[in-house]
């Protein structure tokens, strides 16, 4: 068993000599990198021992032993009972055959991201990267690869920021099931075991529910991460929603200072992502899954979503969104201050379906052209216009958004604004009524001067008008949906 004092006292040490200390008052000291802000897009990838089933979702791993359940009627159906055939059996079935970084990142580069996060431990505790912690990871077992380690190296030499995503906290609960009844998952576990601690789960958004995490397992999920800092330098750390469980917020301070001090030493930038109210406001980014905000805000914000609507993982039934849809998206959340982190689930041979590459390469090509209304833009005085409202909070990315040619979203960079359609217009006539002529006594409104409106890619200067209606521009132009209308102003 790893002895863990050696790192405790380590950590220690290096928050006792850096700026930051294990203090929320400490912490409000952070600053978002620009970087970070300016990218906008990123690559979530989820990829593992759960690849291999492919079946219902990522989290096979916990459903595969609630009794009932469809991943447990499949799993005994395709491979046995649990006692002879668990989770843990899967291991020697991911080989990763086909596994090519390089591929990988040229494909990521081509779909036009900025930074890539892999998923370094899901919940089920199976370790994508080498490490000393425990033996039960990609390098010592299944693909025998450093999977973080080759697509950090792989994505950082074109041009990605690479960061690390961690669900090890989950993992206090997520095997528990298996308990319940004749399964491989059995007591007596200790620290080192791949199933450990396999508590009993009880209601999982409840932030005080019982049993709740004791100090060893945190230790553990401390120096779990702390070793991926220190091994592979991530720029950004993601996080579940789990960690804000009140037991986790001692250790989670703990860790900031430590991830940031040693951005610090290193003359390197950190963030960190994280849900909910885990983390105190202002001492990280926080992040919205499978959803998006209404309105603009002050603070830089993420959303993490995925290509397909059904599981983050791969499976042999995923329901895949349209690179349209996902554009959109995209256009909506970085009008409002936000950037987009957007999941693909390789298969467990580590191919990427032809699904997810046609979108990620669609997606690419609207942003060779329409990058320039992303990439480094900032809010402008309102993010958008038009009819169709967004629903906000989590888990809402399945809400079909039936977008009209009259909503609008709106970015500015390099002294020009951007004005996009989320949807084509049939007759080429657009109206954008935040740009019309209005009462200068008014000072919420718009009042610039229009110089010229051009289609990025096209140069071609458009024909437009204003009135008390507002802009209108008439463009025959093919295009793809969303239209980038790039307005020269002074």
């Amino acid at each position: 068993m790893y002895d863990l004092k050696p790192y405790l006292e380590k950590i220690d040490r290096v928050i006792a000599q850096g700026p930051y200390q294990d203090t929320w008052e400490s912490l409000s000291a952070y600053r978002v990198p620009a970087w970070y802000q300016n990218a906008k897009f990123g690559i979530f990838i989820h990829w593992g021992i759960y690849s291999v089933p492919a079946f219902g979702s990522e989290w096979y791993s916990r459903n595969m032993y609630i009794q009932g359940s469809p991943e447990y009627e499949h799993h005994i159906a395709t491979y046995g009972k649990h006692a002879e055939f668990g989770y843990k059996d899967f291991i020697p079935m991911f080989q990763a055959e086909h596994f090519d970084p390089d591929k990988w990142a040229e494909l990521f580069r081509k779909a036009g991201a900025r930074y890539v996060v892999p998923v370094a431990e899901h919940h089920d505790g199976f370790q994508m990267y080498r490490s000393e912690i425990s033996h039960w990871n990609a390098c010592e077992m299944g693909p025998k690869r450093d999977v973080l380690g080759e697509l950090k190296e792989s994505c950082g030499r074109l041009g990605m920021q690479v960061g690390a995503s961690s669900h090890r906290v989950e993992h206090w609960f997520f095997m528990g099931h298996g308990k319940e009844f004749d399964s491989d998952i059995k007591d007596p576990m200790e620290r080192g075991d791949f199933y450990w601690p396999a508590m009993p789960e009880q209601d999982h958004h409840d932030l005080y529910s019982k049993p709740e995490p004791t100090e060893e397992f945190l230790q553990d999920w401390l120096v779990r991460t702390c070793e991926i800092i220190d091994r592979y330098r991530p720029k950004i750390l993601y996080f579940d929603w789990w960690i804000q469980h009140s037991a986790c917020k001692p250790w989670l301070k703990k860790f900031a200072a430590y991830y940031y001090n040693r951005a610090h030493e290193w003359g390197t930038d950190a963030v960190i992502n994280y849900k909910h109210d885990a983390f105190l406001f202002g001492t990280a980014v926080p992040d919205v899954e499978r959803g998006q905000f209404a309105d603009v805000k002050p603070y830089f914000w993420q959303t993490d979503t995925a290509i397909a609507l059904n599981s983050w993982c791969y499976t042999e039934n995923n329901q895949f969104r349209s690179a349209e849809d996902i554009l959109c998206d995209l256009v909506d959340i970085v009008s409002k201050n936000g950037t987009l982190l957007l999941n693909v689930g390789p298969r467990a041979d580590g191919t990427i379906s032809e699904q997810d590459t046609e979108v990620l390469l669609h997606i690419g090509e609207w942003l060779k052209v329409n990058g320039e209304a992303i990439y480094g833009t900032k809010v402008w005085r309102k993010y958008g216009e038009g009819p169709t409202r967004i629903v906000e909070g989590q888990f809402s990315d399945g809400i079909k958004k039936n977008f009209t040619s009259r909503d609008f979203r709106f970015t500015t960079a390099g002294g020009y604004l951007y004005a996009i359609a989320l949807k084509c217009s049939e007759d080429g006539e657009y109206c954008i009524t935040s740009l019309g002529e209005q009462d200068a006594s008014r000072q919420a409104n718009f009042h610039g001067l229009i110089r010229s409106i051009t289609v990025p890619g096209q140069g071609e200067a458009l024909v437009w008008s204003r009135d008390k209606d507002g802009l209108h521009i008439k463009c025959d132009k093919k295009t793809v949906d969303p239209v980038v209308f790039k307005i020269e102003i002074e």
